[in-house]
């Protein structure tokens, strides 16, 4: 049995060395390596079937950055993230355990000497995008799942290690002149295993003009023309609008989409659920997440808000900002995207800091470990995977 489970542990796993983080000083678990814990917990490593404690801040909220390290986002502009395989290929080489692995030839590349797959992607076309999202409190220890908003999206992220996000022009400044802010991702199941991705950073909304507060933020749902399950078109009035939280998927715990650990008995019907194994949710048109800055998260974007349904006719009436109460529009199920890509430009060095601010935070000792599977679990659950896919794969 134990030869029998090791066996479909290797066929399963996906033999890919190389993830894809945010980089930034700010970041909770910046100078975290794969010898800090007692299992590799890089900032680049994906996170699947973990406990609350393991994923949430990716466990790395014992390795916090100096008070000193924020992410300014500036209301109504676009800011410049680094999104690599490695610290090594950032403007943060300096403190990698590699040094500096930066494609002369080619500065925008997110893995150097690498192929597509270490960021899960087969081509341009395949990428499914990611989120900023954030956090209207000071203190990390008192953020919630709930209180995260997703308020910018990249959907050719991740592509380019140099990757542009528009910030809402209406975004509040933050309590204590501090928010909690994390980095989201989730990847094409073309290429790579059922993977998450969360990197907390501290962050502060500055040239804010506005106080009008965000608005409570729902679960996305899945809306958009999804070929690929059959569903050539898309219904607007399945749409989550507005405020929108990140995805807590494919955890062992306190997921806010499919749990596919709640009912392991229909496991066989994962192709047939949304959010199953073979249908991540994705931060793109298919969640209703426009490309660019999320411009309607706010708690007066909207004068009314339908329930969304499968069958409803009825769409939203999105405000119009600087009129009166009773000026309208129809909000758009799928809205037109951004100017905003991750095709942008080097960034000088007012955007990428060309020196690394010191990290005085000491690393205490982790007490968690990761995570455990029964061995028979695991098999069955592995094989009821596998026939579920050659029994209902669409030819």
């Amino acid at each position: 049995m134990l030869t029998l489970c090791f066996l479909l542990f290797v066929f399963s796993v996906r033999l890919v060395v190389g993830h894809a983080s945010i980089w930034h000083p700010s970041m909770f678990g910046f100078n975290v390596t794969a010898q800090t814990f007692s299992y590799d917990n890089r900032p680049v490593v994906p996170l699947m079937d973990m406990p609350f404690s393991e994923w949430w801040f990716h466990g790395h909220l014992g390795y916090p950055p100096h008070s000193e390290d924020v992410f300014e986002l500036p209301a109504g502009q676009n800011v410049t993230a680094e999104i690599a395989c490695d610290k090594g290929a950032t403007s943060y080489y300096a403190s990698s355990q590699g040094g500096n692995i930066q494609d002369p030839n080619d500065p925008n590349n997110v893995c150097p000497g690498s192929p597509m797959s270490e960021y899960h992607t087969t081509g341009l076309s395949d990428v499914k995008g990611c989120a900023l999202a954030i956090a209207y409190k000071s203190n990390v220890s008192e953020v919630q799942p709930a209180d995260f908003t997703v308020f910018s999206v990249n959907q050719t992220c991740v592509w380019d290690r140099f990757t542009g996000f528009g910030v809402p022009e209406r975004m509040p400044p933050c309590p204590n002149d501090m928010c909690i802010c994390a980095f989201f991702w989730i990847h094409s199941p073309d290429s790579g295993s059922e993977q998450n991705y969360m990197n907390g950073f501290q962050c502060r909304i500055t040239n804010s003009t506005s106080n009008v507060g965000l608005a409570t933020s729902q679960v996305a749902r899945r809306c958009g023309a999804d070929p690929t399950n059959g569903k050539m078109a898309a219904v607007p009035g399945n749409c989550t609008y507005g405020a929108k939280q990140p995805f807590y998927w494919y955890q062992l715990e306190q997921n806010n989409v499919w749990d596919p650990h709640s009912l392991p008995t229909l496991l066989l019907f994962t192709l047939l659920l949304f959010e199953g194994t073979y249908s991540p949710p994705f931060y793109n048109d298919l969640y209703n997440f426009v490309d660019g800055a999320q411009n309607d998260i706010f708690q007066d974007s909207y004068v009314s808000m339908p329930v969304p349904g499968p069958n409803q006719t009825a769409l939203p009436v999105l405000a119009v900002p600087g009129s009166s109460s009773d000026s309208a529009s129809t909000g758009s199920a799928i809205p037109a995207s951004s100017s905003v890509t991750s095709s942008t430009p080097v960034p000088t060095p007012t955007t990428i800091p060309t020196t690394i601010p010191n990290n005085t935070t000491s690393l205490p000792t982790p007490s968690s470990s990761p995570p455990k599977t029964w061995c028979v679990v695991f098999a069955s659950l592995l094989t009821a995977t596998w026939l579920t896919k050659m029994l209902f794969t669409v030819p």
